[in-house]
């Protein structure tokens, strides 16, 4: 009797564990299975159509005439059946905060997609139509106007064309493309920085084979991150989206979108995507955001100079270089049916590196006495710099950073407001909670250059106080803790 009485209550027992363990699986199985998960991309155009165009990029303000190849804003729209969350991956040199916010004001108004749900990033291209003062550039203000409405149809064409679809991501490695431009200058070498008295340890772009230095002591990453996604009725590719650490390569006097636009039709020609079997489909985009690229460009200064080259032809080299390590990794892609989506965004205020009372008398003292070249222009270091000085004193105490985080099934994705080093970048990747991880710089405004403490000891071009660097010394530390604890409490947040 004992006996039967035992196993009556452990029937039980196990028929209510199997009951509250389908509870528990039961939303989940839910989630997974019914809701379809769509994705849709566009190529929004936006070179300017007014000419001569301001361009930013350098020291002295400069204009295009023409355009080699145009500006566009590649979007891509996921959506997982209750989360959808947009790329907006734009052919600028950098975007102003306040163009980003009205894009995705605009953009929610037209598609309900939450605001902290669009990431805008600029890819870096020196050659871009201007969008924000930098140095001694100014943008078309018509132009800059204009802008949000334009990328905002962008982003509502793509989430027009969502539609079944299946996603996966991968990484790749091209460190035959990356070098880090921060070079240390031998003891008893001088390297002044513009604001005089002082001498920099650290210089960008020394020249090749430059005596004054010695090694490059910064690191590169090499990694070639992709998101693509494919139709899941045909399997026709319908985007691929890369992350690579370049800052930009160069190369036309023209409007040109770099190699990041080269990028995207290399890749579209290497998959075959516009090659005539989907006509009546919409078009395949792809694209190529910034990563933590702010010490990284292209040239090995510790080689020997490169022979003659055709204008544009090293961006042509970059891009085919880089597509095939993104095509390596696009091959090995396990494509899923479904995959949870998730954004978390934050604001981080940050102090202003503004300059001193004194400071700001000599800067105005020595502006007085330069005069400007032929172009209307200041031509000498120390004077582009004293105009910086005087700008900065217009600059808040401190300002507000926009920091945004998202979740692609166990792919996180940070973007940050600024030309971003890469041991920060390096440092995310480290400390995710997530099986991968990208950064994309320059992502909903531009706070300028992101050294690290370090590098700020270091001195060099990126840490000299300007419109283009002007955050506290910590502000890398800062925007990294920030970043963790974001990627941390997504990872707990569960898909609901």
């Amino acid at each position: 009797m004992l006996c039967e009485e035992i196993m009556k209550i452990s029937t039980c027992l196990c028929s209510l564990g199997c009951a509250l363990l389908s509870l528990i699986l039961a939303p989940t199985a839910a989630w997974s299975a019914d809701r379809e998960f769509r994705a849709g991309a566009f190529a929004q155009p936006i070179s300017p159509t007014k000419f001569p165009a301001p361009v930013n990029g350098n020291m002295k303000g400069a204009f295009a005439t023409s355009i080699h190849d145009p500006m566009h804003a590649r979007c891509l729209a996921l959506h997982d059946g209750k989360t959808e969350i947009v790329f907006c991956i734009v052919d600028a040199c950098a975007i102003p905060r306040d163009v980003c916010d009205r894009t995705r004001e605009l953009a929610s108004q037209q598609t309900g997609i939450p605001a902290d749900n669009i990431l805008i990033s600029a890819t870096h291209t020196h050659s871009a139509a201007a969008l924000t003062p930098l140095f001694q550039s100014a943008p078309d203000p018509d132009f800059v106007d204009a802008l949000p409405e334009r990328l905002a149809a962008g982003i509502a064409r793509a989430h027009a064309q969502l539609e079944p679809a299946e996603i996966g991501w991968g990484q790749g490695s091209d460190p035959s493309q990356v070098f880090n431009r921060r070079w240390l200058v031998k003891p008893g070498e001088a390297y002044e920085n513009p604001f005089g008295g002082k001498t920099d340890r650290a210089r960008m772009n020394p020249g090749y084979q430059n005596p004054t230095v010695s090694r490059s002591f910064g690191r590169v990453d090499p990694a070639v991150a992709v998101l693509a996604v494919r139709s899941a009725a045909d399997k026709r590719p319908l985007a691929l989206f890369a992350n690579y650490s370049l800052h930009y390569v160069g190369g036309w006097p023209a409007i040109s979108a770099d190699y990041f636009a080269a990028f995207a039709a290399e890749i579209g020609q290497r998959l075959h995507a516009d090659d005539g079997r989907y006509a009546n489909k919409p078009a395949f985009v792809g694209a190529m955001s910034n990563g933590t690229s702010g010490d990284i460009n292209n040239v090995n200064f510790g080689g020997p100079p490169p022979g003659p080259r055709q204008p544009g032809e090293q961006i042509q080299v970059v891009a085919r270089s880089v597509a095939e390590a993104a095509l390596q990794a696009y091959g090995k892609i396990q494509f899923k049916s479904h995959v949870p989506l998730d954004v978390l965004a934050g604001e981080l205020e940050l102090e202003v590196r503004k300059p001193s009372a004194d400071e700001l008398q000599q800067a105005r003292d020595l502006l007085e006495k330069t005069p400007k070249d032929s172009d209307g222009q200041y031509g000498s270091m120390p004077a582009i710099y004293a105009r910086e000085t005087v700008l900065l004193e217009a600059y808040p105490e401190r300002v507000s950073v926009k920091l945004q985080v998202l979740r692609i099934g166990d792919l996180s994705v940070a973007a940050i407001p600024s030309e971003v080093f890469v041991d920060v970048g390096l440092d995310l990747k480290k400390r995710t909670p997530f099986a991968q991880h990208f950064t994309i710089s320059l992502a909903n405004g531009y706070n300028g250059y992101l050294p690290t403490a370090e590098h700020h000891q270091y001195g060099g071009y990126e840490t000299w106080r300007a419109r283009s660097s002007y955050l506290e010394v910590d502000a890398a530390a800062k925007i990294t803790l920030r970043l963790i604890e974001l990627l941390n409490a997504l990872e707990k947040r569960k898909p609901q």
